[in-house]
């Protein structure tokens, strides 16, 4: 790679983000971190930084006097690394768990003692945790993050709670799995991104008075929605990432939007006028928070600023034959790169240093797949061809 060994594998400067020192809780030996953003010997942000990629999305915003309120859902499995399939025991009985209860208070009553670390855990960080549920999947669980004005701080939350969440399941001799569709016959996990945009008053921008937004909503659609296909590598990065992507499992397939509509890949909520706001429901939770919401508030303001207009609302199932006319979102690895490499939206808000280092990663790791043999295939074919 041209950025190991063509410098000589030189080291980097990295600069204290502000944030921390962080304690670590879940240490036996009372540590803490300190995150830390990349920069130039110059002292000039690295491009190569997601972190740094993102604030520069914001400072653009913020030279038109808007602010982003964004919110991060964060769905994850909680799995036994010693069983087959990582199949869960009830913490509290040890029988075996067999029930999928979405919105179970059961289930938050068993893991109360993990849940409850998790949340201390988050504390400690300042990690702004709210409401847990638990979600469709054996041992899945949905945590909220607050919303904020502080959209940094929001995308550093969530990638904080990742290692909370990991640490605090590893004391309990679990696991916790942020894989996109770590179990074939279980639902998959998502990071919905919610956000609204405010002026220089404080007024959300989105709120016109009625149930349907305003102008500014739609551009911002519009431009989530035109830049949708080329982001979708940063949106599902990996292999497993379009496992996700299937009918009637809440995981958008074609770019649509539409008003509390869940099988879209926009969904407009409901509530009071005041609380407009877009949900972005396509990233799975194995993405880098700082990317999702780079690619999806740099596509918001180009809608914005170019009045760009949104297809027409859909108000029935995306899944349903009578929208088959609407556009497919890559739906496999090699056409996410292709329609990444491709993309000419993304290009003004993605640095080409950072372009170029997704561009390569992914490729590296595709060639390592493809090298790979499968157990399935093993089960095929070995003496069978």
């Amino acid at each position: 790679s041209k950025w190991v060994f063509e410098t000589g594998d030189s080291d980097g400067r990295c600069e204290w983000t502000g944030r921390g020192p962080l304690m670590m809780p879940w240490s036996d030996h009372g540590a803490a971190m300190v995150p830390l953003v990349m920069q130039n010997e110059n002292k000039t942000p690295f491009d190569g930084d997601p972190r740094n990629a993102l604030a520069a999305v914001l400072k653009r915003f913020a030279a038109l006097g808007l602010r982003p309120v964004p919110a991060f859902e964060l769905e994850f499995y909680l799995v036994d690394p010693k069983a087959v399939d990582g199949a869960l025991s009830n913490p509290l009985t040890g029988a075996s768990i067999i029930r999928e209860g979405v919105l179970s208070l059961d289930d938050l009553d068993d893991f109360d003692a993990i849940l409850t670390d998790i949340y201390d855990g988050c504390k400690i960080q300042s990690v702004a945790a709210d409401a847990a549920i638990s979600e469709s999947g054996i041992g899945q669980f949905e945590v909220n993050l607050r919303h904020s004005e502080d959209a940094m701080k929001v995308a550093d939350d969530a990638m904080l709670f990742k290692n909370v969440v990991k640490s605090v399941a590893r004391k309990h001799g679990l696991a916790a799995s942020f894989m996109a569709k770590p179990f074939a016959q279980r639902p998959g996990s998502g990071l919905h991104m919610h956000f609204s945009i405010l002026d220089g008053a404080g007024a959300n921008i989105f709120d016109n008075g009625d149930a349907d937004g305003s102008a500014m909503l739609l551009h911002a659609v519009a431009g989530v929605l035109a830049a949708m296909p080329e982001s979708m590598l940063l949106f599902a990065p990996h292999l497993n990432s379009y496992r996700r992507l299937t009918p009637d499992q809440h995981a958008p397939m074609v770019t649509c939007w539409g008003y509390e509509n869940r099988t879209a890949a926009v969904r407009i909520p409901g509530g009071p006028s005041s609380q407009r706001r877009i949900e972005h429901r396509v990233a799975g939770a194995d993405t880098n928070a700082y990317l999702v919401m780079a690619a999806i508030l740099g596509a918001a303001l180009t809608g914005i600023e170019g009045e760009m207009q949104p297809p027409k609302a859909i108000k029935s199932s995306a899944y349903d034959v009578d929208n088959a006319h609407m556009p497919t979102l890559p739906l496999s690895w090699q056409d996410s790169l292709d329609a990444f490499m491709a993309g000419k939206m993304l290009k003004h808000f993605i640095p080409d240093i950072l372009r170029d280092m997704v561009v390569k990663t992914k490729q590296q790791e595709m060639r390592r797949f493809n090298e790979m043999v499968t157990p399935f295939e093993y089960q095929s074919y070995l003496d069978q061809v």
